[in-house]
């Protein structure tokens, strides 16, 4: 099963938060500021925090300039997941991907069978990778944010977790844009 090696030093990962929400802002963000402060308590560095109203192409452009920003490791978006027609976040995440964690969304969907039972197949939340960084798109309800954090991402991204992490491969995301 999983673990923590305390025996290896905690490297932090600069992590961007995007909100996707036609009415929130950064004062009734409730979901946001949950990935916050777990970013905050798990020792990681908040590196930008921004709210968009649900546009596919707004949404896919920030996330592109935020994988070419030396300055962020990780993308975590939350809101724009669902079914309506409202809902575009994960069609610009995949416009962005250069390729997608399908387990992502396969593990997100058993923890959150857990918490709220056949409820959890109204969720798309996905993941994937562009230009070197990480891309997670989550639910907009502080509990999915929660969850997503506290069973999957809490764990993923601490170098330290064994028997892997989404950490120890972030210097080769991008090898293949690399000359040889």
């Amino acid at each position: 099963m999983s673990r923590i090696d305390e025996s290896k030093e905690f490297i932090p990962v600069r992590i961007a938060v995007l909100t996707v929400s036609d009415t929130r802002s950064l004062a009734d963000d409730r979901s946001g500021d949950t990935l916050v402060e777990r970013i905050a308590e798990a020792g990681h560095i908040l590196a930008a925090r921004k709210i968009l109203p649900d546009e596919r192409d707004a949404i896919a452009s920030q996330l592109r300039a935020w994988c070419v920003d030396d300055g962020i490791d990780v993308v975590i978006s939350t809101g724009g997941t669902g079914l309506t027609g409202r809902d575009v976040t994960v069609e610009a995440h995949r416009d962005v991907y250069e390729k997608e964690i399908d387990a992502f969304g396969t593990v997100f969907t058993i923890v959150s069978m857990q918490k709220i039972g056949t409820s959890a197949v109204q969720s798309r939340a996905t993941a994937g990778v562009a230009q070197g960084t990480y891309l997670f798109a989550l639910p907009g309800s502080p509990g999915a944010c929660r969850d997503a954090w506290d069973e999957i991402l809490v764990k993923q991204l601490d170098f330290r977790h064994r028997p892997c992490n989404f950490v120890e491969i972030m210097p080769r995301l991008d090898e293949h844009m690399r000359r040889k």
